[in-house]
């Protein structure tokens, strides 16, 4: 199986790419409504928002016809018990978010179940909100003594939610719900974490003469000849011992077993250096949290740290099997999965999660080969893309040349920026290219629109993606905008430049100077503050 991203509904790439028992482990973090206030998700059909497609950073479902048909998909799924906890539900909610959300996920459930091989297992990343009821879902589609664990990462730390006027304890705290297909027989490998050191100051004080910590053991046989001990003399000292004669002259032999002082009982010499550690507990505080400072943060709001990910992967999986995130983001699972030496298929239904996943492997891992489906990979896709989801079209449009979409456009008008490219043409001072995106019809108004945006936000260049061949008017239009010259390598860039959807697929980009990745990282990190300020 080739490592593979999937552009499209998770439930339909399950069904029709995804076959029976062909997946050893599977991490979802389904998109929900982390950070909204509570009673939002309760919110009735009426008060909801007109249907959408989900996108990336709208983290909740409405109940609609896709829910209703999500309900009565599992009632034809066979699985009773899904169904039976699936009813009794939509009886105490009602058809609200919530409702809908938990018959999106439970038609999911069944088919991620479908897909696990019986050492499979699977983690499903989710807040407080929803846990209890995805919890039953989850015990209805795999079996009540198939739940492993409930693991309690700390996600944050402590932050304002919780000041006087909120009335509730700070929520900084996430649900990783752990089952496995088939239960014990699981594929599973013990994880250590490093001692605390007080532990270590208390317990291994001792330093022999190599400068190598230790502690001493009891090696008395508990029981004594009921369980089978061995009587004989070590040292002076008869007792009942752990181990027979001849392994107790091994270990004397290489000095493992010490005498305090004579006439004390012996002890085996433990050394520090060759203990594993402390296995890893279900509540999980020791894994950096992401913020604006990280260098691996990246202009994903729900972004979980890649130890978090090589952490389960590491647990539930050997090198070599197929790892499989159905709501992947921006890939923080593939890339564990990639680095670990696993096999790894990565779904999602936006094209900005797509993109980013791709630049993301591609920095991560020089060379790396996976494939792709379900993105345009021709024009005549990318135009039916076009036609069928405008905002769809503008995210693939973005991600193939590299810029970040312009969240200001999400809650209102974009004001004429669709995407920014960021670059650093001085080794200083960073700069910045607008990128605009038209599907539809074009002219020269459009070229005049981009370079008033160009003026008023201080771009040095502006990029016109356009389905159309630009015309000779607007070809004037952009020419007569002129060129800027980067004083640092004495080059002149047209500062408008026009490049069509057939030019995308021919591999023409737009003319920028060097583009310096930390940079870009840098920007997008103090972007994601800014908006998440204005938010």
């Amino acid at each position: 199986m080739s490592n593979t991203l999937y552009f499209g509904d998770n439930l339909h790439v399950l069904r029709e790419h995804v076959a029976d028992e062909s997946v050893d482990l599977v991490y979802l973090d389904p998109p929900f409504n982390s950070n909204a206030n509570y009673n939002i998700l309760f919110k009735s059909p009426e008060g909801a928002q007109s249907e959408s497609q989900i996108e990336a950073f709208e983290d909740t479902w409405h109940w609609n016809d896709s829910a209703e048909d999500a309900f009565d998909e599992v009632m034809r799924s066979g699985n009773t018990d899904a169904f039976t906890l699936l009813r009794a539900m939509r009886e105490f909610l009602g058809d609200n978010d919530m409702m809908a959300y938990l018959a999106m996920m439970a038609v999911r459930l069944i088919e991620l179940h479908r897909v696990l091989k019986p050492t499979g297992s699977l983690y499903l990343h989710c807040d407080p909100t929803a846990s209890h009821y995805l919890k039953l879902l989850l015990d209805g589609v795999f079996g009540p003594r198939n739940f492993v664990n409930e693991i309690i990462w700390k996600r944050s730390h402590a932050h304002s939610d919780s000041s006087q006027g909120s009335k509730h304890y700070g929520r900084i705290s996430d649900t990783i719900l752990f089952y496995a297909k088939g239960g014990s027989e699981r594929v599973w490998h013990t994880l250590y974490g490093p001692y605390d050191q007080s532990y270590i100051d208390r317990d291994y004080r001792r330093v022999d003469e190599n400068g190598r910590r230790y502690r001493l053991d009891n090696i008395q046989g508990p029981g004594g000849a009921a369980k089978g001990n061995p009587y004989y003399e070590v040292m002076g000292v008869s007792r009942h011992w752990r181990y027979s004669k001849e392994r107790m002259d091994g270990l004397i032999a290489e000095g493992r077993i010490v005498q305090t002082r004579e006439g004390a009982v012996p002890a085996y010499k433990r050394y520090l250096d060759e203990m594993p550690g402390v296995p890893v507990q279900n509540i999980w505080t020791d894994i950096p949290v992401i913020n604006n400072r990280s260098n691996e943060m990246l202009p994903y709001p729900t972004q979980k740290p890649l130890a978090l990910l090589e952490r389960i992967i590491s647990a539930s999986s050997n090198e070599g099997d197929v790892v499989l995130d159905p709501f992947c983001g921006c890939g923080t699972a593939v890339h564990a999965a990639q680095k670990l030496g696993r096999q790894w298929i990565g779904i999602d239904v936006t094209h900005l999660a797509i993109g980013l996943i791709e630049k993301r492997m591609k920095d991560a891992f020089p060379g790396i080969e996976f494939e792709v489906k379900g993105r345009p990979q021709s024009l005549k896709s990318a135009e039916d893309l076009a036609k069928r989801d405008k905002h769809q079209f503008e995210l693939w449009a973005l991600s193939v040349v590299d810029a970040d979409p312009w969240k200001g456009g999400r809650k209102g008008p974009d004001g004429g920026i669709d995407g920014i490219i960021w670059f650093k043409p001085d080794g200083k001072k960073t700069e910045k290219a607008i990128v605009e995106v038209k599907g539809g019809g074009t002219g020269p108004k459009d070229v005049g629109r981009l370079a008033q945006v160009m003026d008023r936000e201080g771009a040095k260049i502006g990029v016109l993606i356009t389905n159309q061949l630009p015309t000779r008017a607007m070809e004037r239009d952009a020419a007569a905008v002129g060129f800027w010259e980067n004083e640092y390598t004495g080059r002149k860039h047209a500062r408008l430049q026009i490049i069509t959807l057939a030019e995308l697929f021919q591999n023409k980009r737009p003319d920028i100077p060097w583009v310096d990745t930390s940079l870009a990282k840098k920007a997008r990190r103090e972007e994601t503050t800014k908006q998440g300020k204005l938010l």
